[in-house]
Parts: structure tokens; C-alpha cells; sequence
């Protein structure tokens, strides 16, 4: 059985950083990740653009060199690649952690390929797992899709998109450029504040022009083969034509992978990991949290970008007491 200082489930950026952070400090570390390097990122859609600056993703100071000031889906992939492979980083790819069990001083972490033994566990799984199901009869059907990758399959289709945060109103944006019908099903009175400041306009516009159909103060009710029923701010239901649903209605971290290893969540709706913020360690002694995952269903409250830090808040803390 491997013996290691620390285990570091994830290999998104964050686990990236606290790898280079454990490395740094002389620890025995191992980086677990179920799918390939970034996974999450991996699945983002295809034409993403992020949000942020390429230097406000950076991690460990290494400079992220982008063609334009927002970097793309695949800039990004190439970048924490490169990262993982030039500091010969010790990486498990395609390798899914099923259980963490505290036993004596260790903790012995159970793959569907190894059994390790970690004295410390490093939590970094981000959110991108778990779609918010809508929970309405047809969500089931082969036509919907929780997550959207590239606009040409709906070309020529009638597609509603639920939803108005920026993974929605990016795919309604493409996917009317690419020659779909596009109808978008919004529970709240307007396209969402957080929206690229750069994209809003676009969609405010397609929409004001009719180019793109929306529908506000909605929510979609039942899908069929080829239609779905919306209920309107007024009550009554209306039927549209449909071919294909893209339910962009937002991700949450995998909450029973963590209750089952004993870390209590918050009794609201929110579900926050209980940890300490000056160390990132939960209330079980050993185990980690770094990165989005710190903010339960508030995902909206750590990025990269601020969360980065973590990894050199837990690696300090692991060598203190590895000392």
C-alpha cells in the first residue's frame, strides 16, 4: 500500500496549484483525478471564453500568456498542461477516489485502481459533476442536455435553453449563429447581472429584435418528443415545437462524497463544507477543502482566481505539523 503525506483528490487548477505547493515543501504527494488533466475545464464548451484575465488565472506565478486579454477554452488546457508536464507533477489521471476512510493517523483512500494511505487529504473537486435537475417529467429523454459543447448539432433545430447565467446565454448566442431556433425559458424578470459584461448587450439585443425568442418570469414544465409545456408569469400553460432542450440550469459539488467522509454541511440550502478559513481543514482532522468547492451551492463565490490561495494556506499548515 502507498504511504503518502498528502492526497490530493481533483486535478483541476487547484489541485495543480496544491501539488506545486506540496512539491515545493519536500511532501509525499499524489494528485487524483477521475478524468483527464482539468476535467472540468475539459468539458467547458468548446468556443468558451473566460471571464477573467489570463494573469488573474495564473497559478504559482507562472505567467499565462494568452492571445487576447480573455483566454480561451483550449489556451487554458494547454496552459495547466504544461504546468503538470514541466514540473513532472505526480499525477493519477483517469483514476475515481470511491472512498476515505479515517483510520488511526491516516486515512486509507480507496480508487477503483490502488488503496493509499494519506496522512493528510486535500479535497479540490470543484462542482461541475452533479447537474440541478429540473425534476419535471421528459428531463430523462435523450433530446435534453445538461451540458452544451458545441452549436452545429442544433443547427436548423428548435432549441429551447433554459436559463440566463453565462453558460445559457453563451449557447443561445451560438447556437442562433450556427441556424437554430432558438427559444430561451427564464425564471427571472431579465438576462442574469453576472452575464459577460462584453456578451449582454448581444443577447439583450437579439432578443429586443426577435431573433431570439424569450420567454421571462417561466419555467418549463414537461418535455415531450417533439414539444414541452411552459407555465407563464400569468399561469397558463403554453406549448412550443421542440427538437432539442439545453437544461444549462447550473452544477453543484458532489455532496454525498463528502458527507460520507464525515465533513458536515450547513442545514440550509446553501450546504457549505464546515472548514477553518485560515487553514482550509474541515471538521475532520487531516481532511482538506481548496477551491469552489469551499462554497457549496454557492458556486458563484470562488473562482480561480481567489481561491488559488488556498493551496499555499493547506500545504503551509501540512508541513508545519509534517515538521
Amino acid at each position: 500500500m502507498t504511504k503518502l503525506d498528502v492526497l490530493i483528490v481533483g486535478g483541476g487548477p487547484i489541485g495543480i496549484a496544491c501539488a506545486l505547493e506540496a512539491k515545493k515543501k519536500n511532501l509525499n504527494y499524489l494528485v487524483v483525478e477521475k478524468g483527464p488533466l482539468v476535467n472540468s475545464l475539459y468539458h467547458y464548451p468548446t468556443n468558451m471564453t473566460f471571464f477573467s484575465t489570463s494573469e488573474k488565472l495564473e497559478i504559482d506565478s507562472i505567467p499565462f500568456i494568452s492571445k487576447n486579454p480573455k483566454p480561451t477554452k483550449e489556451e487554458a488546457l494547454e496552459y495547466y498542461r504544461r504546468i503538470a508536464t514541466s514540473n513532472q507533477l505526480d499525477i493519477n489521471l483517469f483514476e475515481k477516489v470511491v472512498q476515505i476512510k479515517k483510520q488511526n493517523n491516516f486515512f486509507k483512500v480507496q480508487t477503483n485502481k490502488a488503496t493509499y494511505e494519506a496522512a493528510h487529504v486535500v479535497i479540490a473537486t470543484g462542482f461541475y459533476d452533479i447537474p440541478n435537475y429540473m425534476n419535471i417529467p421528459g428531463e430523462d429523454l435523450p433530446k435534453v442536455f445538461h451540458y452544451y459543447n458545441n452549436p452545429h448539432y442544433f443547427s436548423g433545430q428548435d432549441v429551447i435553453v433554459v436559463g440566463a447565467s453565462n453558460s445559457s446565454v453563451d449557447a443561445a448566442l451560438e447556437v442562433f449563429r450556427k441556424g437554430g431556433n432558438v427559444t430561451m425559458v427564464i425564471r427571472g424578470k431579465s438576462i442574469g447581472e453576472r452575464v459577460k459584461y462584453w456578451v449582454k448587450p448581444d443577447i439583450e439585443n437579439r432578443i429586443k429584435e426577435g431573433s431570439i425568442k424569450a420567454y421571462f418570469q417561466t419555467k418549463l414544465t414537461q418535455i415531450r418528443e417533439n414539444e414541452v409545456d411552459i407555465l407563464m408569469p400569468d399561469g397558463e400553460k403554453k406549448t412550443l415545437n421542440n427538437d432539442f432542450v439545453l437544461a444549462l440550469t447550473g452544477y453543484r459539488p458532489n455532496f454525498e462524497f463528502l458527507k460520507n467522509i464525515g465533513i458536515k454541511l450547513s442545514e440550509d440550502d446553501n450546504c457549505i463544507p464546515s472548514y477553518n478559513p485560515q487553514s482550509m481543514e474541515t471538521n475532520i482532522k487531516g481532511v482538506f477543502l481548496a477551491g469552489v468547492i469551499c462554497g457549496g451551492m454557492e458556486t458563484h463565490k470562488w473562482f480561480i482566481e481567489n481561491s488559488r490561495i488556498h493551496a499555499k494556506q493547506i500545504m503551509e499548515h501540512i508541513n508545519f505539523q509534517h515538521c
